[in-house]
């Protein structure tokens, strides 16, 4: 029985320390936005394939922060940021399994808006999607 508490202990101090080597290598392999004005063009593709292009001066550092300044999107907060729900008045339609794609310069972006780091001359795409 002792055996089994010292087992538990020593699994429970080896799980705290991985979480807390984790949490720092995500602190220091996190994108990191770029300070500074810079200017970005978001492309919006629209669900009947029309094309809207907005282009951006701003002192953000992330984009979530510059599309809801501009009111260019709208979504809800979820535990990775924001999950873009409407683009340029058009909102996705779930019942359609419809949903708001980023790309950066045709190429899937693997973060959410508002962890997507801008720099200068940035050409992100909004195009709406269905299908899951």
């Amino acid at each position: 029985m002792k055996k089994d508490k010292k087992a538990i202990l020593i699994t429970a101090v080896l799980l705290a320390v991985l979480c807390l080597l984790a949490a720092l290598g995500y602190q220091r392999f996190a994108p990191k936005g770029v300070a500074g004005e810079k200017e970005i063009t978001v492309k919006v593709i629209h669900g009947d394939s029309g094309e809207k292009e907005f282009t951006y001066t701003t002192d953000e550092e992330f984009l979530g922060a510059v599309l809801e300044a501009e009111g260019l999107a709208e979504g809800e907060e979820g535990p990775y940021g924001l999950f873009i729900t409407t683009v340029d008045g058009e909102k996705a339609e779930e019942s359609r399994q419809q949903w708001w794609c980023l790309t950066k310069g045709g190429e899937t972006v693997n973060t959410s808006a508002t962890q997507t780091p801008i720099e200068d001359g940035d050409v992100f795409e909004l195009t709406l999607t269905e299908g899951y």
